[in-house]
C-alpha cells in the first residue's frame, strides 16, 4: 500500500511543494526509513512520528515503511515534515479512513512525542506558495494559524495534536477554520521620542531627511553626545508600514525563526542593532542552510551600527553591495539565494580612539597617526554610500537643563508621511518606494536642476572631488529635502543643504 500527502520546503524566502509518499512492504518488522535528501532533523522524525502515533492511541505498522520526500534532488531540512509523514503512513496502512480528498490539502507541523503539534518556521511563505498552486486547505499548528491566515483564499485549520487531526479527517469531529486576525499599524508604542533629545537641532533635521527618503546617515562625535539616543528615535518618526511591507517583513522574520509565536504579522518597522563583534554571516546572512542576516531583518526599517569604526573592516565591506542594490546575494553549497535588504543605515562613531578629537572642552590624547589609522577603518567606498555625514557635539549645560519641550516624534512623523506620499505618487508606475532607491536614469527624470543649481553642483564636484555616485546621491537627497518642503522643483537652497551633509575631508 502507498499514499501521497502534500507538504512544503522553505528555500530562502520562498517555498517549494513537497510530496510525502509512504509505502509499506514485506521486510524487517518495524523498519522505517526516510529518503529524499533529508537532513538530521528530518531523519530524526522517524522516532518522533513513531512515538506520536503510538501515544495518540493509534498503532504504528509492524511492516517495512519507506517514506520518500519528492523531488528527491531538493534538500529537506527541519521538523516540519513530521505531520505529513505521520498522516501518509496512517493512510497507507489503513490505520485511518479519510473521508475527504487530500489532493488539495497541505500539511505542515512538528510532532512532539505525545502527539502535540509544535510551531514551525516559514509558514507565510508556505501559505503564499499554496495560494499560487491553487491548494485550498492548509493544516498547521495552532500557533502558526494566524500567520497562515494572512493569505486570502485559503481554509486554514489550526491543529493542536495528531488525534484532533485524525478525528477531523475521518469525519468524527469536524474542526472549524481559523478566524482571521485584525491588525493596526498606527498604534506602535514609542519608546524613544524626539522630544526627549535636548539640543542637536541640526542632527534632528538630518534624521528627518533620512527618514523621509530612506537615506543612510553617519553621526560622529564625542562619547555621551547623544548619538545612540538619537538613532533609537528613528523608528518613532518612520511612516507606518503598508500591508505589502508588513507581509514581506513577516516572511523574513518567520523564516529566520524570529517571529514571536503570539504575533502573526509584523506591524512595526524593525530596528536592528548588532554588536560590533557580529560575524559576517550574522550581518549579511548565510550558513549551511542560508538564513536572512541582520541587514535583511532590518528590511524597510533601520540598521543601527554603533561604534561603527570598531566593526572589522572586512565585515563592513560586506555592506557595499546591499547598500547599493537593496538586496544581498548569498552563494553557498546549498544554493544561491537572494534576500531583500532595503534598510536605512544609521551609523555612529567616535572621531578617534579616545573619542575627543575636535571637542572644545576636553583635549584629545591620541596621536595624529592613531587618528588617521582609526579613520581608515572605514573605507572610502562605504563612506561614499552614506548620504548624510553629521557632527554631533556635546550638549551644553543650558540645553540639558532647559524645560522647553522639543518637537515630538508624532509631529515630525506627519511631515515625513506627507513626503512619502509625494514619493508614492511619483513612483506609482515604478519599482521604487523612496527617493534613495532611484536609479541614475530615474534621477535624471525627477531631479532636474536650473542653471544656478547646475553651476553650484559643477563647482561642488570639482572642489570636493565628488564621485559619480556621490553626485547622484546628492541629487536624491535634494529631492527629499524638496519633498519635505512640499516643493515640486528642486531649488538651489535644497542643493546647498544636501551638499552640507557630505564629509568635510
Amino acid at each position: 500500500m502507498s499514499s501521497k500527502i502534500l507538504s512544503a520546503a522553505v528555500i530562502g524566502l520562498e517555498a517549494e511543494l513537497i510530496e510525502v509518499e509512504a509505502d509499506t512492504s514485506s521486510g524487517p518488522l518495524g523498519f522505517f526509513s526516510i529518503v529524499g535528501l533529508p537532513d538530521t532533523a528530518v531523519s530524526e522524525s522517524r522516532e518522533r512520528v513513531r512515538s506520536a502515533i503510538k501515544n495518540s492511541g493509534l498503532k504504528f505498522p509492524k511492516v517495512k515503511v519507506t517514506v520518500n520526500l519528492a523531488p528527491a534532488d531538493l534538500r529537506k531540512q527541519g521538523p516540519s515534515y513530521d505531520l505529513p509523514i505521520a498522516i501518509s503512513i496512517l493512510k497507507a496502512t489503513n490505520r485511518i479512513v479519510v473521508k475527504q480528498e487530500l489532493s488539495e490539502c497541505l500539511f505542515v507541523g512538528e510532532l512532539a512525542l505525545d502527539g502535540q503539534l509544535r510551531p514551525v518556521n516559514g509558514i507565510l511563505s508556505i501559505a503564499l506558495m499554496a495560494q499560487k498552486k491553487k491548494i485550498k486547505t492548509l493544516f498547521v499548528p495552532v500557533k502558526n494559524a494566524g500567520e497562515a491566515n494572512l493569505v486570502k483564499g485559503l481554509d486554514v485549520f489550526a491543529i493542536n495534536n495528531l488525534t484532533e487531526l485524525v478525528e477531523h479527517l475521518e469525519g468524527k469531529k469536524i474542526l472549524k477554520t481559523a478566524a482571521p486576525c485584525e491588525f493596526d499599524f498606527s498604534n506602535v508604542e514609542i519608546l524613544f521620542d524626539m522630544a526627549h533629545i535636548k539640543g542637536q537641532e541640526h542632527v534632528k533635521r538630518a534624521m528627518e531627511i533620512a527618514a523621509a527618503g530612506a537615506h543612510n546617515m553617519l553621526m560622529s562625535g564625542p562619547p555621551g553626545s547623544g548619538k545612540t539616543l538619537i538613532a533609537r528615535t528613528m523608528p518613532s518618526i518612520l511612516p507606518d508600514l503598508t500591508l505589502e511591507e508588513a507581509l514581506e517583513l513577516t516572511k523574513i522574520y518567520s523564516i529566520a525563526g524570529q517571529l514571536p509565536v503570539d504575533i502573526a504579522l509584523v506591524t512595526s518597522r524593525p530596528f536592528r542593532s548588532p554588536h560590533h563583534t557580529a560575524s559576517g554571516v550574522a550581518l549579511v546572512g548565510g550558513g549551511t542552510w542560508p538564513r536572512p542576516g541582520e541587514i535583511s531583518l532590518a528590511h524597510r526599517g533601520v540598521l543601527f551600527l554603533d561604534e561603527f569604526a570598531e566593526f572589522p573592516r572586512q565585515i563592513l565591506e560586506n555592506l557595499r553591495q546591499p547598500l547599493e542594490d537593496g538586496v544581498i546575494h548569498v552563494s553557498r553549497a546549498a544554493g544561491n539565494l537572494n534576500f531583500p535588504a532595503k534598510f536605512i543605515l544609521i551609523a555612529a562613531s567616535n572621531p578617534c580612539p579616545c573619542g575627543f578629537f575636535g571637542d572644545n572642552e576636553k583635549n584629545c590624547t591620541c596621536s595624529q597617526l592613531q587618528i588617521n589609522n582609526y579613520k581608515k577603518k572605514i573605507s572610502g567606498p562605504i563612506l561614499d554610500r552614506i548620504d548624510l555625514h553629521i557632527e554631533v557635539p556635546r550638549v551644553k549645560f543650558d540645553k540639558l537643563t532647559s524645560i522647553s519641550d522639543s518637537e515630538n516624534s508624532q509631529t515630525i512623523k506627519k511631515r515625513i508621511q506627507q513626503a512619502r506620499k509625494i514619493q508614492q505618487k511619483r513612483f506609482a508606475d515604478l519599482p521604487f518606494i523612496t527617493n534613495s532607491e532611484m536609479s541614475s536614469e530615474i534621477v535624471k527624470k525627477f531631479c532636474q536642476l536650473d542653471n544656478v543649481s547646475v553651476n553650484l553642483m559643477r563647482n561642488a564636484v570639482e572642489q570636493m572631488h565628488l564621485s559619480a555616485r556621490a553626485y547622484f546621491r546628492i541629487l536624491k537627497l535634494a529631492r527629499t529635502i524638496a519633498d519635505l518642503a512640499g516643493i515640486e522643483k528642486i531649488l538651489t537652497s535644497h542643493i546647498a543643504e544636501a551638499l552640507q551633509y557630505r564629509p568635510k575631508e
